[in-house]
């Protein structure tokens, strides 16, 4: 939850003119809900005068915060696109854009999409003005960081296959977790998915499963060209996918079709509890 007064840098603000006002925050602005307010100026501090044109230039946007690509996205986003009815307007400071830019920049190149000139890290106030700043320097040290995953090309879907050969590669892997794939049905044109991880196995000692789980899921909405390949109708479909994390970074290095009729991939789950790589 964001809390105001924690980003808060005390100087001076900026005035806001007669001609803004306070609306309730959308609910199709969904990114925006359970940020600690309710309520949001218009214009923002996109420019956007009109909640028909906020809610559809942000929703642009709510793909990159399900990424979860920087800590801060959201509370950077929202305070943009939603900023808090208070007597001034509230800024993100140039810091809190930096840090999320350099995180989820490459994100959005993933999709295709540049860094937009509109969130030029510049245009925002230094952390000596009254601005939203990023959180301590202890954030990382409060919380485990973990392996993040990168923008990679989308490793073939394996159809065919022996358990023995499934077993090779899991000797050579860090993780291997069961995905079960289907494509919402969504009102806007941009693709959701549901999606549902069961780690089968961890060798990275400090990682847990539902971290693990959770890393899988920001993988395949970073790698979305890869999630869309795998969910070619609105079926759900089960994958296994298997990858190494080196240096810090989550790689998947194959993908295993799931198929009911298949126990070949049961198979090896089942023996990789008593196998002996060689």
């Amino acid at each position: 939850v964001f809390a105001v007064s924690g980003f808060l840098r005390v100087a001076t603000g900026f005035d806001i003119g007669l001609s803004t006002k306070c609306v309730v925050i959308p609910k199709e602005m969904g990114m925006c809900h359970n940020i600690g307010y309710s309520e949001m100026r218009l214009p923002n501090l996109m420019g956007h005068t009109s909640m028909g044109e906020v809610i559809q230039k942000s929703t642009t946007w709510q793909h990159l915060v399900h990424t979860e690509c920087h800590p801060h996205v959201r509370t950077f986003l929202c305070s943009l696109f939603a900023p808090i009815c208070l007597d001034t307007f509230i800024h993100p400071c140039r810091s809190m854009c930096v840090a999320v830019r350099d995180s989820c920049a490459p994100v959005l190149l993933c999709h295709g999409h540049p860094w937009p000139d509109s969130l030029d890290c510049d245009r925002f106030p230094g952390d000596e003005d009254m601005c939203l700043a990023p959180l301590t320097k202890d954030y990382k040290y409060l919380h485990k960081v973990l392996p993040k995953p990168a923008c990679q090309t989308c490793p073939a879907v394996e159809e065919f296959f022996t358990h023995k050969r499934v077993l090779e590669v899991f000797c050579d892997s860090n993780f291997a977790v069961k995905v079960k794939l289907s494509k919402k049905r969504s009102a806007f044109d941009d693709p959701e998915y549901n999606i549902e991880c069961q780690v089968e196995f961890i060798i990275q000692g400090s990682l847990l499963p539902y971290e693990t789980q959770s890393m899988i899921q920001q993988w395949l909405l970073i790698n979305e060209k890869c999630t869309e390949r795998m969910t070619p109708t609105h079926r759900p479909m089960v994958y296994l996918l298997v990858g190494n994390i080196e240096e810090g970074v989550i790689l998947v290095n194959q993908v295993y079709r799931w198929q009911r009729k298949d126990s070949q991939l049961t198979l090896a789950t089942q023996k990789w509890r008593y196998h002996k790589c060689l």
